[in-house]
């Protein structure tokens, strides 16, 4: 069973939607997507979408669920015997509800068309975009110790495996090690396929890990994540087999300096474009800006890659609540890559690094 205090929580979210309809020029809200429902209703399952009314909300899901979405939902639920979208066409043809909000990023082409079809020709569909994940950029309290908790996890499990990180390992036993570990301390999956990538292919920044050896002397790149209770984690760190020369410490300096700096950036008001720029800044300084070929970082909650994004253009403005990773990186064609990566609070002030793990170049 969900908590009262969760319940109340995810009341007071679906108000807020709720609220925001006259603004939006709708009379509802179909919400389809599995992290919006989740951030609305609490609801773990696969298969569930929402109808937000000025009055009501209405959850839908299928038998199923129908035991888990009494245990998790506190608004009113339909178990629907067939397909989700009808039952949803009926309420609003029933209640002669005239604009229906949908998610556009999340409604397949065939749900759309169903739903158009059993919809009254009053009635229309109007495509709606980063509304809810607007509202889920700043997390509240319950939100931030759930990722606080992900967060020691997937650095627990880190140095669980690193301890067996040695030459010889493959990319991909070194990666399960660490999943294996994920999931003994509480996860319920890494949130995004585990990265260990060495020598050269730590130039990838999204590599995945192969049959590949460790060799000593080589650069190895690990990124990962956790899901706990729902929510993400998200954390690159480096190791290196042997004694790093100057080319090595150098491009690690730069790096870390680059994160640093854009950490330091970190508080409200600022937009993400700046906090972006003051990691380009420090790599300029080292003539490496144009080895730095993706964002400085992102949001993170529910999904692991949530609003706001921490790039070039982007000029949202930061807020106390919002939780993102700082993760500059140098990639070098033929030699290596080197990323750090933490996930970060912002607070009222500045920000706290949520990541326990320390950023020295790892030796093994």
């Amino acid at each position: 069973m969900i908590s009262e205090g969760l319940n109340s929580e995810f009341a007071g979210r679906r108000l807020r939607i709720a609220a925001g309809l006259e603004e939006h020029k709708l009379d509802a809200m179909l919400v389809t997507s599995p992290a919006s429902v989740r951030y609305l209703t609490g609801f773990t399952g696969s298969n569930g979408a929402l109808l937000v009314l000025a009055g009501e909300a209405i959850f839908f899901t299928d038998p199923r669920y129908a035991i888990q979405s009494g245990r998790e939902v506190s608004c009113q639920t339909r178990v629907c015997k067939g397909p989700i979208l009808p039952s949803v066409a009926a309420v609003v043809a029933r209640q002669r509800l005239q604009r229906l909000g949908f998610e556009r990023t999340s409604m397949s082409y065939d749900g759309y068309d169903t739903l158009r079809s059993k919809l009254p020709a009053t009635a229309t569909l109007e495509p709606v975009a980063g509304w809810v994940e607007a509202h889920r950029m700043v997390k509240s309290a319950t939100e931030i110790e759930l990722i606080r908790q992900s967060v020691a996890t997937n650095s627990k499990a880190f140095e669980h495996a690193v301890r067996r990180a040695r030459p010889g390992m493959r990319e991909r036993d070194l990666a399960a090690e660490i999943d294996r570990h994920m999931r003994r301390l509480g996860a319920e999956k890494p949130s995004f396929e585990t990265i260990v990538a060495a020598g050269e292919r730590s130039a990838l920044p999204h590599a995945h890990p192969t049959a590949g050896i460790l060799q000593p002397q080589q650069l190895v790149l690990i990124d990962m994540g956790a899901f706990q209770n729902g929510y993400a984690s998200d954390m690159t760190r480096m190791l290196f087999f042997g004694a790093p020369d100057a080319k090595v410490k150098r491009l690690y300096r730069a790096v870390l300096e680059a994160q640093l700096a854009a950490i330091d950036a970190v508080r409200p008001g600022v937009t993400t474009a700046y906090i972006d720029r003051q990691a380009r800044r420090v790599l300029k300084a080292y003539q490496l800006d144009r080895a730095f070929v993706h964002s400085t970082g992102h949001g993170l909650g529910l999904e692991i890659h949530e609003l706001p994004r921490i790039g070039r253009k982007d000029k949202t403005k930061l807020a106390a609540g919002m939780a993102i990773t700082i993760e500059p990186g140098v990639y070098l064609q033929g030699f290596g890559g080197i990323r750090i990566e933490d996930t970060v609070v912002v607070t009222a002030h500045g920000c706290e690094v949520l990541t326990p793990t320390g950023k020295e170049l790892r030796g093994i």
